[in-house]
């Protein structure tokens, strides 16, 4: 338990940190899932729009501190292959 006025603060602050990141986390997550649900539904159009979406959420993710650039960098590359690759076999 937090004894000094200082570690209580600290605890504080780290609660409310931990909410705050706890919902960006969760947004990212949101707009990662429609772009895998658009590609499991086969549909290109719905799956391009959501990786547009999801891209600025991500990188947002990066500035805010809850991911790590590559991490990032990693899984919109990813996506974006999976999406151009049921675009290709659409066209």
């Amino acid at each position: 338990m937090a004894n000094s006025e200082q570690s209580k603060k600290r605890a504080r602050q780290s609660e409310t940190r931990y909410a705050v990141n706890k919902a960006r986390r969760s947004r990212v997550r949101t707009y990662i899932r429609k772009v895998e649900e658009a590609l499991a539904a086969g549909d290109a159009a719905a799956a391009e729009e959501a990786l547009k979406n999801a891209q600025p959420e991500l990188m947002r993710g990066v500035s805010k501190g809850i991911l790590h650039k590559n991490t990032a960098s990693r899984k919109v590359s990813r996506l974006a292959s999976r999406v151009k690759t049921l675009a290709g076999t659409k066209a």
